[in-house]
């Protein structure tokens, strides 16, 4: 067995490969699917001496098969969204302190102690589901800050609007999270000046409006609530752990978390950095799931590890992945 514990002790970059390895190891025995797909590629633990030799699964597989490296009873499980009548992603999750502690010691990392923040969530589309992963979080987050005007705004857009300026003008530290469709609601209902408040759009329009290209969507949104920089939250529900851009752009990760690249046209292929391919991660917070992980989403790593976000695959398939019928 791994020692959980281990995954957030990380100190350096020995310390990062030397537990993937192990962790690869583990699932590779006691993950059916992953080892299926391992053997389809003629993978052994033996031949895998490093990172980068470990095999990714496509992300379709959340929502066709039950993602397991655990006998462990399910505690909860987190669905990803989806228009009506599609197919959603399904996460099960038998250790849920795992996720808690991932992200508390993530948003500890980038933000510090969450207790200084009044933390102010604009998530209606993810507010109408109970088994938003995002939700989980922020509601966690809402608890551990501490401050009683901290909370969920769902049909409320009016009363945020006048908390917002209301908490500015007092000088408390302000974090207010929102999707991007709803922060652009906002906006357009008032011009804010805020100089104490942090925005961080943690995705996109849901089909409520117009895909923006990132900097366009930050450019809206600076100019909107009168800020220099608009942060960003990468995460989703096959994952337990989330990074995050402080306003230039590029992601970061805690260190228990790694992004990679892979050849758009090979998906067994890694990239060289800042080559733009599709996203790899590796999410040692997975350890119950499957913690390498094949995205649908395109972007290009540095060589500090930081990332960034292009866009997403055309085609719903992960071209060279799909070797098992989903």
């Amino acid at each position: 067995m791994i020692n959980t514990d281990s995954i957030f002790s990380i100190a350096s970059e020995a310390d990062f490969k030397a537990l993937a390895l192990d962790i690869f190891k583990f699932q590779f025995e006691n993950n059916p699917v992953y080892r299926s797909f391992c053997d389809l590629l003629y993978i052994h633990p033996s031949d895998v001496k490093c990172i980068e030799a470990i095999p990714f699964l496509p992300i379709q597989f959340f929502k066709s098969h039950q993602i397991l490296s655990s006998t462990d009873e399910i505690k909860t499980t987190f669905s990803s969204s989806g228009t009506t009548g599609s197919v959603t992603s399904k996460h099960h999750v038998t250790d849920v302190s795992i996720y808690e502690q991932s992200f508390r010691k993530g948003f500890n990392t980038f933000y510090g102690n969450v207790s200084d923040y009044v933390i102010l969530a604009l998530l209606p589309n993810y507010l109408e589901r109970k088994d938003s992963s995002l939700i989980y979080m922020v509601n966690d987050l809402i608890k551990q800050s501490n401050h009683a005007e901290s909370g969920f705004y769902l049909d409320t857009i009016q009363e945020l609007k006048e908390r917002l300026i209301q908490l500015d003008a007092e000088g408390k530290k302000v974090l207010l999270l929102g999707v991007s469709f709803a922060l652009l609601d906002l906006v357009e209902l008032h011009q804010f000046h805020l100089k104490n408040t942090i925005i961080m759009e943690t995705g996109g329009m849901k089909g409520r409006r117009k895909e923006l290209v990132r900097e366009e969507l930050h450019a809206i949104l600076k100019s909107g609530f009168g800020v220099s920089k608009i942060h960003s939250e990468y995460g989703m529900t096959e994952l337990l752990s989330q990074a995050y851009s402080l306003g230039n752009g590029r992601f970061n990760c805690p260190k228990w978390m790694r992004i990679l690249t892979r050849d758009p046209e090979d998906a067994l292929s890694l990239q060289k950095p800042t080559k733009t391919g599709g996203i790899n991660v590796i999410d040692l917070a997975n350890i119950n799931s499957c913690a390498f992980i094949a995205t649908q989403d395109l972007g290009r790593v540095y060589e500090d590890h930081s990332f960034e976000i292009i866009g997403r695959f055309d085609s719903s398939d992960i071209r060279g992945c799909n070797l098992m019928v989903l």
